[in-house]
């Protein structure tokens, strides 16, 4: 199944390499070949940026849980902004290599912002890496003056956030172009933005974390949120990626990546410092087992499959109602039955880490295995049929065309 693509080359704002006539052939390959070489080494260092970002943030949240907040200067912040200067870093470098060291190769590759010249990613990674590092102070400064402790989404993470949007962005986009310079039959590079896909999967997936809890997942408000962020992401990955079966192949690295780093965490002994105690943990708190993106996503690739040769609007439109259909009637049954057996007694183990994701401030009960929200009683029929449900399936329908529609555009992406 491997998608075997035809670029259109004379898009001028999409990125795209203009026609060259068959004397400068040679030439222009000797240059790709080059800027292949050349940039390697900056889409490994955006790749690692963004995985210590994640690492980072998965570890902070367990370490809010843990221990609290006991100073800015914890492993896991240094962790995210190591992240984050190497990416700053690195799109720095790769503007002062396009603008002052002008190779032909680089500068058939890069785009001219004000006079400076750089990969398209490499300006998104700078203005996220501005971002984060401004994120850093004010964050600071807020948990001085409202609590050592407080909840995710709060305006100094709401910054920080779209800092790391940005350079999961402009890592994404590094990594693509890599990948789109090489002959449309090739899948060199897919695996590398493949796993940056899965990466920015996971950093999405933690922003919500306080709505997607095995508890919740009954309710209205898990289905509304995962309609609206992870269609648009798998779509959009698997329209563009190079590679058989991409979007399950992205919501894999997500469940991989989640589950090694919950599972290394919760080998680390750690007690809280922070009252009041409810609940005296004496190893790391784990994140949520991830969801299973993973089936739904094998349903996505299928679709994009049949359809890889469509490119109309109309035909466009008709698609998204079909993948935010899909979607959904995958991933409502799964996760409905899945999230029974997390908040279950036989999910209470390494793996499943069912008793495993609950902090100091939460002290034990029942309500540990039970669903939220007046949920409990709920059928999934019920579900189904709610207005809540046509919500969600609009959301997922135009989070699907956004998908296909970013992922035509990020297929063309050569700078």
């Amino acid at each position: 199944m491997r998608y075997n693509r035809t670029m259109d080359h004379t898009a001028e704002g999409s990125g795209a390499i203009p026609m060259q006539s068959p004397a400068d052939l040679s030439r222009a390959q000797e240059n790709i070949r080059a800027a292949h070489s050349a940039d390697f080494w900056p889409s490994f260092l955006m790749a690692f940026a963004l995985t210590s970002i994640a690492i980072g943030v998965t570890w902070d949240i367990s370490w809010h849980e843990s221990v609290g907040r006991d100073t800015f200067w914890t492993p896991a912040h240094m962790a995210i902004y190591l992240g984050g200067a190497v990416a700053g870093f690195t799109a720095g470098w790769l503007a002062i290599r396009d603008t002052f060291l002008a190779l032909e190769a680089n500068r058939d590759f890069s785009v001219n912002v004000f006079g400076a010249r750089a990969p398209l990613g490499a300006w998104v990674a700078i203005w996220g890496a501005i971002a984060m590092l401004t994120a850093g102070p004010f964050d600071n400064w807020w948990h001085n003056a409202y609590g050592l402790d407080v909840k995710i989404i709060s305006p100094p993470h709401v910054v920080l956030g779209l800092g790391m949007l940005g350079i999961s962005v402009g890592a994404l986009l590094l990594v693509l172009s890599r990948q789109n310079r090489f002959p449309d039959s090739s899948a060199k590079g897919s695996g590398l933005y493949i796993y940056t896909g899965g990466v920015f999967v996971l950093l999405a997936s933690v922003f919500l974390l306080e709505y997607i809890y095995p508890n919740d997942q009954h309710g209205f408000m898990f289905y509304s949120v995962c309609a609206m962020m992870f269609p648009m992401r798998l779509i959009a990955i698997g329209r563009s990626a190079r590679i058989s079966f991409p979007a399950t192949l992205t919501a894999a690295v997500y469940m991989v990546f989640l589950c090694a780093t919950d599972w290394i965490l919760n080998l680390f002994p750690a007690h809280p410092k922070l009252a009041p105690i409810f609940n005296p943990i004496t190893h790391m708190v784990d994140l949520p087992f991830p969801l299973l993106l993973i089936i739904p996503a094998l349903g996505i690739d299928l679709v994009l499959y049949l359809t890889r040769n469509r490119q109309s609007w109309w035909l466009r439109i008709i698609l998204a109602l079909v993948l935010g259909t899909v979607f959904l009637a995958i991933f409502v049954p799964v996760q409905w039955n899945f999230s029974k057996f997390l908040i279950s007694p036989h999910a209470e183990n390494w793996f499943f880490m069912g008793d495993r994701v609950w902090g100091y401030g939460n002290g034990r009960g029942e309500w540990w295995h039970d669903f939220w929200d007046n949920t409990s009683k709920l059928s999934m029929t019920d579900l189904l049929i709610s207005r809540s449900m046509l919500f969600s399936w609009v959301y997922a329908c135009a989070g699907s065309w956004v998908g296909l529609f970013f992922g035509d555009w990020m297929r063309k992406v050569r700078r």
